[in-house]
């Protein structure tokens, strides 16, 4: 009598975007030094497919934010810098 081995996996339910249910075998976790191999190889691939999902802005768009970034920024650099003299003479009156 031959037994056969079982493979062990387990199975994990994936709701996708349109919520139908995607059934994933996973496979049993390595052990030793390849773990972390493993582990790495895994972050890349979640990060590919998190980085396809994106829906990414075009040409347009993107200018538009960075013109937003550009005067924000340079709004609060005024702020800063005037709060920073304004305080610097207020100390200077008091400290004299």
């Amino acid at each position: 009598m031959v037994k056969k081995k079982q493979e062990s996996t387990k199975k994990l339910k994936i709701f996708t975007k349109k919520t139908k249910i995607k059934v994933v075998k996973v496979k049993k976790e390595p052990k030793g030094i390849f773990k972390p191999i493993f582990a790495i190889g895994r972050y890349f691939k979640g990060a590919w497919i998190e980085l396809k999902q994106v829906r990414w802005p075009n040409r347009k768009a993107a200018w538009g934010l960075t013109l937003a970034v550009i005067l924000f920024t340079a709004f609060f650099f005024t702020l800063i810098v005037l709060l920073d003299a304004g305080f610097k003479e207020l100390f200077n009156i008091i400290l004299k």
